[in-house]
């Protein structure tokens, strides 16, 4: 359990329910940080009125209990030549799922993997060059994996960019 210091003692971050427990002040640095990822601490600090060595620690714990994951640059595929976006359902022999789901990952198409409780077991976002290149990637790729039994494609035409998730 990560925890935090509080003068010269070691205090276990608050949890709920097994999960690290976020206030309102929380909150708000993630609501700015996922409007701009980019945010310097000092802006950061003043959007959400806190002090900057405040913003500091409340960052540093945020990222250390697994709470704000990473950042990254959003590229449009299509501009660095993925023109062509599927999602791929995939349907796996019992008790296989964490090896299936672990090879989808390794793929470098795979831009998403989730498991599902449908009638298939799991749902891929793929990206490729061209429809040949998907082609392969489902046949030769997704198909070869040891316990997987099936899969259907879906071409995707167009995207909306989705706003940011729903935070509490």
């Amino acid at each position: 359990m990560t925890e935090r210091t509080t003068s010269n003692r070691r205090v276990p971050a608050p949890r709920v329910r097994g999960r690290v427990a976020v206030d309102e002040t929380d909150l708000a640095i993630v609501r700015e940080l996922v409007q701009d990822g980019r945010l310097s601490v000092r802006a950061l600090a003043e959007r959400v009125h806190i002090s900057r060595a405040g913003a500091y620690a409340r960052l540093d714990r945020l990222q250390r209990d697994g709470v704000i994951t990473g950042y990254a640059a959003q590229v449009d595929p299509e501009l660095v030549g993925l023109g062509t976006a599927a999602y791929v359902s995939v349907s796996i022999e019992q008790n296989t799922w964490r090896s299936v789901a672990a090879a989808l990952r390794s793929l470098p198409s795979v831009e998403r993997v989730a498991l599902v409780g449908a009638e298939f077991d799991a749902i891929v976002q793929v990206r490729a060059r061209d429809n040949h290149e998907l082609r392969d990637l489902v046949l030769e790729d997704i198909q070869a994996i040891p316990g997987v039994t099936a899969t259907r494609t879906w071409l995707i035409f167009e995207e909306t960019a989705a706003s940011p998730p729903p935070l509490p």
